[in-house]
């Protein structure tokens, strides 16, 4: 049987603190989802999602009952999860833990997904920020929600894991505008695309000065860009760009003990 081998980071590898960046690979899914497919919303067939979030779950030293994955909606909601939530999914982008052996996770194609800790604290969290939620809030909310479980900002490790990088992430002229309005000083995450009108976005830059803006100690980006690495990852750019009907979603965990 193939291994769920997850991307770590050294800012992470804290005591007391289990963390994974898990890819496509390792997975049972077949076909167009070939691989680790965890999206419980993808078509692919269930029982092979529901096995894939075995693998991530034991990989992570636990079982699926641990598994506290939300239904997201690209909002601004982070979520305080006391045990797994199972198939019974509340909505939200973001999820915090202090009970040892919840496995906090999130599912992304291309959006950034950000690993938090507290090791001192015993807090952790899994945030996930498309461009949507990371201009509406949900950093500056997993933050505040940690600190109400005693996270002190200054402490908080955090690592964005794969996503769509600058180079392969082309938006037009509003969606500039649109951080530029809502985020006053975001300009600097954009460049010029191949064509005047066009913009490529810097969203992993964008998601660090978030948090940085949210007072976090310390953070990082894995360097992975998604659209670029099918063998390892997901997206759905790619997806889109190459007229496929849907995509694999893969999970970032973290929980304590």
């Amino acid at each position: 049987m193939t291994v769920a081998v997850p991307i770590t980071h050294p800012l992470l590898e804290l005591a007391g603190v289990r963390h994974g960046f898990f890819t496509r690979q390792g997975g049972v899914s077949t076909g167009l989802y070939a691989g680790l497919n965890v999206g419980l919303g993808s078509a692919d067939d269930p029982a092979a999602v529901v096995e894939n979030r075995a693998r991530v779950a034991r990989a992570m030293g636990g079982e699926p009952a641990d598994l506290a994955t939300a239904y997201q909606t690209h909002s601004a909601d982070a979520l305080l999860a006391g045990a797994g939530w199972d198939e019974d999914r509340p909505e939200g982008d973001a999820v915090v833990a202090t009970t040892p052996g919840v496995i906090c996770g999130i599912l992304t194609a291309d959006c950034a997904p950000i690993l938090l800790a507290d090791a001192t604290a015993g807090v952790v969290a899994a945030a996930h920020a498309g461009w949507k939620g990371a201009l509406g809030g949900i950093i500056q909310a997993t933050v505040d929600l940690m600190k109400m479980a005693d996270a002190d900002p200054a402490r908080i490790i955090a690592v964005v894991g794969p996503c769509i990088a600058q180079a392969s992430y082309e938006v037009d002229e509003a969606f500039e505008r649109r951080f530029l309005d809502e985020a006053p000083g975001s300009g600097r995450f954009f460049v010029l695309g191949d064509r005047p009108e066009r913009r490529q976005f810097d969203l992993p830059g964008f998601v660090l000065w978030r948090l940085e803006q949210a007072g976090v100690g310390e953070a990082a980006w894995t360097g992975h860009d998604t659209r670029t690495d099918a063998t390892r990852f997901y997206s759905n750019r790619r997806a889109f760009l190459n007229g496929e009907p849907d995509f694999g979603r893969m999970m970032s965990a973290i929980r304590l003990g």
